[in-house]
This record gives structure tokens, sequence and C-alpha cells, in this order.
């Protein structure tokens, strides 16, 4: 009703609200500090202990990745590229073979770790560094090179599963891995039999198989994978150009 009266929530804040209130918690916070030991640190010259459990900026162990890009399809704020840089394995008077690896824009990044949760080969890891600030965007840009970190054990961060017909029962540890991975599924109608899959596949887990002749006796050719060595990287169903490629996710 408009006559209702206000309640007390819903009145209009005075003279209390506006100066008086206000007056007192800065003076209350003010006696607080002045007797107890600050909060602040004289950063840079001090710094906080950071905890085991810190992620900062991603890393990156140039041998270890496969250029699977899982990490740049896990991210949730699409700041991880593949992009192709020399392989630093060369033997001497050869050229230096091209290969592809993560580049990351860490001023899109928010250190959430996911990269190197999913990475297959731990190649991925999250590091202590957090002093980013640059002067320019482009300095935020870290190629494969740059993202390279010396890492140490606990920089990786693996995810740890329990199956559901485990939970609660004795001596059950969680562990890594243990749930069936996503495999791709082919449709053998939309096969042309191109070979990109095998070709692309960054771990060798797909082979071209013989299954037959077409009527001008050539043979037909399927992709077979391996489940082993699959990592679940969708990159298969991305080069594929007939999308004859799904995956099956396991439930």
């Amino acid at each position: 009703m408009a006559n209702a009266k206000r309640s007390k929530k819903n009145k209009e804040p005075g003279l209390t609200g506006f100066i008086l209130k206000p007056m007192y918690l800065t003076l209350k916070q003010t006696i607080k500090a002045s007797i107890n030991r600050p909060q602040t640190v004289l950063y840079p010259w001090e710094k906080l202990v950071l905890p085991d459990a810190f992620r900062g900026r991603p890393g990156l162990f140039f041998d270890k990745c496969i250029g699977c890009g899982i990490c740049m399809r896990i991210c949730p704020n699409r700041c991880i590229d593949l992009v192709e840089v020399e392989d630093l394995k060369k033997a001497e008077g050869e050229p230096a073979k091209m290969v592809k690896r993560p580049r990351v824009n860490v001023g899109r990044c928010m250190m959430c770790g996911y990269c190197a949760e999913y990475c297959p080969t731990d190649a991925m890891i999250v590091t202590p560094d957090y002093e980013l600030a640059t002067f320019t965007r482009e300095e935020a840009i870290y190629d494969p090179y740059k993202l390279q970190f010396p890492g140490k054990p606990g920089n990786e961060v693996h995810i740890i599963e329990v199956l559901p017909s485990e939970v609660g029962k004795e001596g059950v540890l969680p562990r890594r891995r243990i749930e069936n991975k996503d495999i791709p599924v082919l449709d053998d109608k939309l096969c042309i039999g191109c070979s990109r899959c095998a070709k692309d596949c960054p771990v060798g887990a797909v082979e071209m198989k013989e299954v037959g002749v077409n009527k001008k006796g050539r043979p037909i050719k399927r992709p077979v994978f391996d489940a082993e060595k699959c990592v679940s990287c969708d990159t298969c169903l991305e080069t594929c150009p007939k999308d004859a490629l799904t995956m099956k996710e396991a439930l």
C-alpha cells in the first residue's frame, strides 16, 4: 500500500548512516591497525611465502609436449593456441624440425591450471611465477620458448579420481586416469580413406588398414584406433575433411 509505513530496512539512512557510522568504522580500523601487526608487507623487498598449491602462470616442458592441443581446447579463456616452432632437438648439420607447441597469452590467463590438469604427458605445469606486469600487451604473450620453466616436483597438476562404485569402501585410494577414455568412432559411410587422421595423430594411435577393394580394384583403407595410445585430443576430428569421426564419451 502507498500509505504503508516503511520498515527499518527500507528507511533512508540519515545522519547516522551517512556520516557517523562510516566514521566509527574508520576509527575502529585505524585503532586496530595501530595496535596490531600490519597485514601488509613491503613489496617488492618483502614477499609472502607461497602455498604449495599456488597456481601461477602456466609453464612448459618443451621436450615432453606432443602438440596434441588438449590444453588449447580445454582452456576456458581461449588464451592458448598452437604455433609452429623449431624443435630444440636437432641433429648436427641438419635443419631443425618444425613442431607444434602451445603459446599462452598470460594477459588473459586466469591461472586455473586446467591446461596442466588435462595434459596427457604432464608437459604443461603451473609455476610460482606471478610477477607478470608488462608495458605492452605483446610482451604478455609467452611463446613456447618463453613459456619454458625449470619445474620441480609439485608443479604438475593431476586429476585424481575414484570410481562411483568405490566410494565409501575401505582401502580404496584416489588414482590417476582410471576412467575409460573418450575414443573416436568412425562413420564408415562418410570416410574417404584419406589417412589425414593417421598422419596428424600426435601419438601414432591411428593406423590405416585395408578392409577391401573398390570397383576399380583399388584398396579401401579405414582408420583403426589404438585405445591404449589414444589421448582423446580430438586432433583426428579436427583434421577429418568429411566429419566422419565423432568422439564417443566415456560414461
